[in-house]
This record gives C-alpha cells, sequence and structure tokens, in this order.
C-alpha cells in the first residue's frame, strides 16, 4: 500500500507538475474585470461598446530639455504612422500634440480588445517602434502601458516565486531535522500538492468556472508550500515520537497519522472556511482567491496525509539519520528550550499574559493609523518603469489625465448642460462629445455628437493623472453633481473603475471580517468541545492582528516610505493572519485537551506546550519565511502582505502561541474547558 501510495502520486506529480508553470495562461489582472457589474463604471463600459470598439489606449510621450523642432515634429509623426502598423493596434494613431511649452509630443494608439495575443508583446513591440528624437526621449505609458508593465512584474510568479519559496524552506528545515533525507522528503510533499492544485485550477479557470489573477496565483502558490510543510511538520513530530514507542514502524505511523489526522483536518478545514468567505466579496479579484486558494490548502493536506506517511514508512528510521529516533531513546523536548518555557509559565502565568497583553495593545493602538484607502497605479510598482516614467513625463507637460480620459455617459437631450456642468468642475482640463469622425472627439465642438440608443458620450480630461488621489476626487465630484441631472448620467472610465474598486474593497472588509471570525468560532467550539477556549483563541488571535497592523503602519510610513495601501491588504491580512494564527492555537489545544484528559489541565497545558513548541515555532517560521518570497515581485500589493503575513506569524507563533496562551489557559485553569465535562478534571 506505501509504495502504491508513493507510485500514484509520482505519475500524478509527473502529470500536473508542468501546470504550476502553466497557470499565468489562464490568469487575467485588468482591474477593470474584476468591479462588479452593478458598479457604475462597469455600467458606462458596457454602453461605451456600442459607441466604438472595446480598445485599450496607449500613451507615447517624447520628452526634451528644450523646444522640440519641427523636423523632430515631423519624425514623430512618421514614428506614430510605423506604430499603427504594429500587430495589435486598432485603427491609425493620432498625430503628435505638442504641449504648451514646446518640450515634448504626445501620441496615442488603441490596442484591440479582441487581439488574441498578450498586450505585454504589443507595448513592447511599440517601444521597440520608437526611439528618441531631436533630443527627446521616448516613454511609452497610458493604461496599455501599465499593464504591460504589471504583466511583466508578474511574469516571476511562475519561476523566482516558486524558487526562492522551495530553497528557502529546504534551508529551514535542514536546520530544524539536521537530516539529509528528511528536508526532501517534506519538500517533496510541497511541490506535489502544489503541482495538483496547480492542475485544478489551470482547468477550471480555463473551463471559465473560475477567475484566476497574479495574485491570487502568487498567494496560491505561497500558502500551499507553506501549509503542505507546516501539515508535515506535525506529522513527522508525531511519527518521531512514536517511534520511541512503538519499535515497528507501520505501527508507529498509524498512531502517529491517527492522532495527527484530527488536528490538520481541523486546521486546514478553518482555513478553507476563512478563504471561502471570500465569496461573498463584491470584487472579482478578492472572490477569486477564495476557492483558488481553498484548493491549493486542500490539495497540501492530502499530499500531507497520504503521499508523506507513505514515504517516511518506506523509510522508517532511516528518514531522520544521522539522529534516529530508538524505542525508549530520551524525548529532547523536555529537557530543552521548551521545558524552561513551561517552567517559567507555571511560575508566574499572571505576570505572563498580562504583560504579554499589555505589549500586544500597544502595538495595536498604532492600528488606526495605517493607511488603506487606495493607492495610485504609479505607486504599485517597487522599482522604476516605463510606464510610471512615462506618467510623470505627461504630468510634466500636459494635463494630468491625457490618454486615459473620464467617460460621461448622458441622454441626448442633457448633452449641453452636461458638458456645462463637467467644464465647470475643478480638477477637469477638458471635455468634449464623442464624434463620428476620425478624431473621435470634436473639442471645438463643429461636429455633430455621436448618438446610440438616445445617449451621447463625453470624453474628460482631468487636470490630474487619472490614477491619482486627486482625480479620484474629481470623479466623485463629477458623480455628485452630474447624478442631480438624471439617473441616466454615468460617469466611467479607469479613474473612476479605481474609485469602484476602493469603495467596494471597503464595503467588503465590513462584511467580510465579522463573518470569517463567526465561522473560526464555531469551528473551534465544536473541536474543543468547549466555549471559553474558542472565545479566549479568537481574541488573543484577534488582537495579534491588530498589532501586527499597528506594527505595520509604523513600519510601512516611517521605514519603508510606501504611500499607503490598496483597501483590501487588511482584508487579505485578516483573514491569513486569523486564519492561519488559530491553525497553530489548534496543534497547540488539541495536543493540550489529549493531555488534559490524561493528565489533567494544568499538567495537561504544560505538557502540551513542552511536546509541541518546537514543531510549531518551526511550522510559524517557515509560513513566515515562504510568505515572505512575495517580497520577490515587484509589486506593492504583495511586498505589503509578504511583511503583515510574515510579521504577524512570527507574532503569533513566538508570544501568542508560546507565552500569552499557555498561560492565560494555565491562569484559568480546568474552567477553560467550559462547559465541557473536562473543566471538572483538575
Amino acid at each position: 500500500m506505501p509504495i502504491a501510495l508513493v507510485l500514484v502520486w509520482l505519475v500524478l506529480g509527473g502529470l500536473a507538475g508542468p501546470f504550476a508553470g502553466k497557470l499565468s495562461e489562464v490568469s487575467e489582472n485588468d482591474n477593470a474585470a474584476f468591479l462588479p457589474e452593478s458598479a457604475e463604471s462597469t455600467e458606462v463600459a458596457k454602453i461605451q461598446e456600442a459607441f466604438s470598439p472595446e480598445t485599450v489606449a496607449v500613451v507615447i510621450v517624447w520628452e526634451s530639455d528644450g523646444p522640440i523642432s519641427a523636423e523632430g515634429r515631423a519624425a514623430v509623426a512618421d514614428q506614430l504612422d510605423a506604430v499603427a502598423q504594429v500587430d495589435g493596434i486598432e485603427g491609425p494613431a493620432s498625430p503628435p500634440v505638442p504641449s504648451e511649452d514646446g518640450d515634448a509630443l504626445v501620441g496615442y494608439v488603441q490596442v484591440a480588445a479582441s487581439y488574441e495575443g498578450e498586450i505585454e508583446t504589443v507595448v513592447d513591440d511599440v517601444r521597440a517602434s520608437v526611439e528618441e528624437v531631436d533630443g527627446a526621449t521616448p516613454y511609452v505609458t497610458g493604461p496599455g502601458g501599465f499593464a504591460a508593465d504589471i504583466g511583466s512584474a508578474f511574469g516571476g510568479i511562475d519561476g523566482l516565486l516558486l524558487g526562492v519559496a522551495l530553497v528557502v524552506v529546504l534551508v529551514i528545515l535542514l536546520i530544524v531535522y539536521r537530516s539529509p533525507l528528511l528536508p526532501f522528503a517534506v519538500l517533496l510533499t510541497s511541490v506535489l500538492g502544489l503541482g495538483l492544485a496547480a492542475f485544478v485550477v489551470y482547468r477550471l479557470a480555463d473551463a471559465g468556472v473560475l477567475d484566476l489573477n497574479g495574485q491570487s496565483q502568487g498567494i496560491m502558490s505561497i500558502l500551499v508550500v507553506g501549509a503542505a510543510t507546516d501539515y508535515a511538520l506535525l506529522l513527522v513530530a508525531r511519527y518521531r515520537e512514536e517511534l520511541r514507542v512503538h519499535e515497528d514502524r507501520f505501527t508507529a505511523m498509524r498512531v502517529a497519522w491517527r492522532r495527527a489526522l484530527r488536528p490538520v483536518l481541523a486546521s486546514g478545514s478553518t482555513v478553507i472556511l476563512g478563504l471561502l468567505c471570500l465569496l461573498l466579496s463584491d470584487l472579482t479579484s478578492n472572490r477569486s482567491l477564495g476557492p483558488v486558494a481553498a484548493l491549493g490548502i486542500a490539495a497540501a493536506m492530502l499530499s500531507a496525509l497520504t503521499f508523506l506517511p507513505a514515504a517516511l514508512v518506506l523509510l522508517g528510521r532511516v528518514a531522520f539519520w544521522p539522529f534516529r529516533p530508538h524505542v525508549g531513546t530520551a524525548k529532547p523536548e523536555e529537557s530543552g528550550v521548551w521545558g524552561k518555557v513551561a517552567a517559567l509559565v507555571k511560575r508566574r502565568p499572571r505576570r505572563l499574559w498580562v504583560g504579554a497583553t499589555l505589549g500586544l495593545a500597544v502595538a495595536a493602538a498604532f492600528a488606526p493609523t495605517f493607511q488603506a484607502s487606495g493607492v495610485s497605479q504609479s505607486d504599485l510598482f517597487l522599482g522604476e518603469v516605463e510606464a510610471v516614467q512615462g506618467q510623470e513625463a505627461l504630468v510634466r507637460h500636459f494635463p494630468g489625465g491625457s490618454g486615459s480620459p473620464a467617460v460621461v455617459v448622458a441622454p441626448e437631450d442633457d448633452l449641453d448642460e452636461v458638458v456645462r456642468v463637467v467644464q465647470g468642475t475643478d480638477g477637469v482640463a477638458s471635455a468634449a462629445p464623442t464624434t463620428d469622425d476620425a478624431t473621435g472627439s470634436s473639442p471645438t465642438g463643429d461636429a455633430p455628437p455621436k448618438v446610440v440608443d438616445g445617449r451621447v458620450v463625453v470624453e474628460v480630461t482631468l487636470e490630474d493623472a487619472a490614477d491619482s488621489h486627486a482625480a479620484e476626487e474629481t470623479v466623485r465630484t463629477l458623480r455628485s453633481e452630474l447624478h442631480d441631472l438624471g439617473d441616466q448620467v454615468l460617469v466611467g472610465g479607469s479613474t473612476a473603475q479605481q474609485v469602484d474598486g476602493n469603495d467596494v474593497a471597503e464595503r467588503d472588509r465590513t462584511v467580510i471580517i465579522p463573518v470569517v471570525l463567526v465561522v473560526i468560532l464555531l469551528i473551534l467550539v465544536v473541536l474543543l468541545r468547549s466555549v471559553l477556549a474558542p472565545v479566549l483563541l479568537v481574541a488573543t488571535t484577534v488582537l495579534s492582528f491588530f498589532s501586527t497592523l499597528g506594527v505595520a503602519a509604523l513600519v510601512f510610513d516611517h521605514v519603508f516610505g510606501w504611500p499607503g495601501a490598496d483597501p483590501s491588504v487588511p482584508l487579505y491580512a485578516f483573514v491569513f493572519l486569523v486564519a492561519l494564527g488559530i491553525d497553530y492555537n489548534i496543534f497547540l489545544m488539541t495536543r493540550v485537551r489529549e493531555e488534559s484528559m490524561r493528565r489533567g489541565t494544568r499538567e495537561g497545558i504544560l505538557h502540551g506546550l513542552v511536546v509541541t513548541g518546537g514543531v510549531i515555532t518551526s511550522a510559524g517560521v517557515v509560513l513566515a519565511a515562504t510568505f515572505s518570497a512575495l517580497a520577490v515581485i515587484p509589486i506593492l500589493f504583495l511586498a505589503q502582505i509578504a511583511f503583515l503575513v510574515a510579521f504577524g506569524v512570527l507574532l503569533d507563533t513566538l508570544l501568542v502561541r508560546s507565552l500569552l496562551v499557555p498561560a492565560l489557559s494555565y491562569d484559568i485553569g480546568s474552567r477553560i474547558w467550559w462547559p465541557s465535562g473536562l473543566q471538572r478534571r483538575r
């Protein structure tokens, strides 16, 4: 049976493994695609399709230190004509438009939405088609440029991210086990789990059953590697314990597997149900992460509970070489650091848990200063990219919203009033209705507006960069003033999509966080057959989360100098930290309950802490290290998630689970199991 299991997994790994490198093929990183159907900007985008083919604008800026000559302008016009011939470009390029100071020129082309290739390829070809003219440096930016650079940034998810995570885990496992064989068995468990998860997610995404983006893809990879390793660490620890009791390795594994099964299933189920709460989100990007990551956790559990036990039984005690456990050998846990920690908990439980709580509360006091109202698209990148450089050049010489206009849809009869209101709004540089001629809009108003189904479209160029907070405020003002004209007047465009995305993300936080807490609390009540213990475990984990958020607020602002965070960052951090933080409490308290039934509650707490301390701490370090690997992808969102989860997991592992929870439980005593009958056991 063990041989058959190993062979099945190896064959499955060979078939499914390559799909881990193919997920980018079914990944979508367009922010507009993730907004709910009810969002105003989504309604505008649908109406726009009737006015013109769906396209993505690419903006090309030439910037010089002085005025660009007539010959330079002619050369730029020739380059724009050449750009229009690039495969994937829809229609002719616009003529070059000079800035008022004469130091810059700007031109526009459109990438056809129906283009079957990658937008990165089109933008790369555009960049290859433009060159310096008369001392003016070209930059390719706009929505198309940003989309291409975001896609390139996520390009490292398939290889670099996974490679870094696996190397980091391997190094930690070599240190933990001090064995040349066991770490590779554990690592292979993670790789096989990831291959299975990638195969299932690829098939579902390719069939349109679920949506996948770069963020979900990266987080799933990290979760599978981290979770599978954590579950493996727990099983290996129980197996090593039983090898000191049972001579027969098969008997030892049966006992170890049976005793590890409950906490692993409880832990994995908690994380899965917590992640599935994201299905309540109105943002497709958030909603897609739930099932994607949940499938990853399920695959991690399956590989840890089937492949690894079979592999360990086949290896036997050789897996632990050169420190093989034998029947009757001493248990190093009881004489090591965790024996000393348990002794400290026994001597000063109240001082420990009160001190730890006060320290966490001080850090949590800074949580309200965490800025999560959204960041501009230019701030998404950690490092310089051409789209950002081009946007900065555009703002220096032209209205910041050039190439990314806000879009107003209105009834034809309201056109004049709409234009009057729009042009009178602070933050608007110009506004003109879309026409039937080749220029698309008529700033002078000498061409009739294009009318479809009694509606007209007005393109609004904003003074500020389309992805800036100032532009968002202008869009909010436009909506406020134009909605007074009637509910048929709608405001969309890229800036409006950003506004709608932030608003929906803030709504998601309010709805999902309480649901996650209730779900996890109910699971703990069923698992521990107690009410008081689950309430205290959830409360300490929530306190740990807010402490992490408070520390992150200080570090992001004063150390990294980051401009803020996306509204989804606290939600993701909460789901991961609460679900994963409860994981370690589950590992601890299920063992404590098991020991309490034999030794009494207080002795059970101390023994449970001693025997689980090393494995849970190792698991926390592994998970923190794997999430830290997200920082190799130069995207602000992922770097912030990497810090929040890594720091939060370490805080929870080293302080909350090691000192606060055991000391608080010890101080309360058997009443911790209220209303279970176990509370009567001293």
